[in-house]
């Protein structure tokens, strides 16, 4: 299969609220790479089509992985269907980016992820928001030791669902609940920004009656620096989206840590350490950052920066969360 040289050709599986309002547009933006195709049986499909300019659509997704212009696919379909369409992406021989979380359970990342890497495929898990430079720049706070010994950390990601038995999120067969949709970013985060992992974690979970679908959970995890950490992750309360680190000098306070698009792509962090409060704006595309990074990887060969087995460990820490929800014990990672 060969590529334009300068432009990876990316076709998208589905017409996703996601792909809808943030990934396509960010497409249009991003200077390596082109979507020439979209497959779904939405009859509203080619009006999506001709909004963001799309060429070509295909009723069908194997219609469009048989596509040999496409060199990659973006993968926002419900999460019981990552790990199919991944690995038949992978058997036509196209790079994956695949919305979160990457699948439902460690085994299922594991063979998904080796299928890829058995037909010569890059995957990435789409965590969008590490790519936005407010984490870099966390990243350098946390080193100058200004905050002096770091000793916990705080992350909570929340939205209000409105109709939620109505809704892909509240149905258990199609990986429904909480800690798959916002929880594994508070998880992420702690890990990627401390670049540490969790030993140990204890979580607790408040369930759709009759369901076992969690519509909020809190989660405590001991870290193997020495830190601890909480998180809280729901789709029954108020937006939230922040992360708090706190130290023996100083606190840090991320107030847009996962949805800084909200406001234009700027970040605001707020650090205090003894009487002094100072504010930093950061802004970015964390969308566009993050297709333009996986884009050059594809044109340059190289492996992301966010690796295979990052997404491993983080969907390690999701299975021992929902073992501690089922047994009320805390649980090794």
């Amino acid at each position: 299969m060969e590529q334009v040289s300068s432009v990876v050709r990316w076709g998208i599986i589905s017409t996703a609220k996601i792909a809808r309002e943030e990934l396509l547009p960010a497409y249009k933006q991003a200077e390596n790479a082109r979507v020439t195709a979209i497959a779904s049986s939405n009859p509203k499909v080619r009006e999506v089509a001709s909004e963001f300019d799309i060429p070509t659509v295909y009723e069908t997704y194997d219609e469009l992985l048989n596509d040999p212009e496409i060199d990659a696919v973006y993968i926002p379909l419900p999460n019981n269907l990552h790990a199919e369409w991944t690995k038949k992406a992978a058997e036509k021989g196209k790079h994956v980016l695949c919305e979160k979380p990457a699948a439902l359970s460690t085994c299922e990342t594991v063979e998904m992820i080796d299928h890829c890497k058995k037909h010569g495929v890059f995957f990435m898990e789409a965590f969008m928001y590490q790519f936005h430079p407010q984490h870099k720049r966390i990243k350098e706070i946390l080193a100058s030791g200004e905050l002096g010994e770091l000793k916990i950390v705080k992350s909570s990601f929340s939205f209000f669902l409105e109709k939620p038995l109505e809704n892909i999120r509240s149905k258990p067969d199609m990986g429904g609940g909480s800690l798959y949709d916002v929880g594994c970013y508070c998880i992420h985060a702690v890990r990627n920004i401390l670049e540490t992992e969790p030993d140990s974690v204890y979580a607790s979970a408040i369930h759709i009656p009759g369901t076992m679908v969690d519509m909020s959970v809190n989660g405590i995890m001991h870290l193997k620096n020495g830190m601890s950490a909480m998180f809280d992750a729901a789709m029954d309360r108020t937006g939230q989206n922040h992360f708090e680190i706190v130290g023996t000098k100083g606190r840090l306070l991320a107030t847009r840590s996962f949805l800084p698009q909200l406001y234009g792509g700027e970040a605001i962090l707020e650090i205090s350490v003894g009487d002094e409060v100072r504010t930093e704006k950061v802004s970015g595309h964390q969308y566009i950052l993050q297709i333009e990074h996986f884009s050059k990887c594809v044109l340059d060969r190289t492996l992301p920066s966010y690796t295979p087995e990052n997404t491993i460990q983080n969907m390690r820490v999701i299975d021992a969360c929902y073992e501690s929800i089922a047994t009320g014990t805390v649980v090794r990672v």
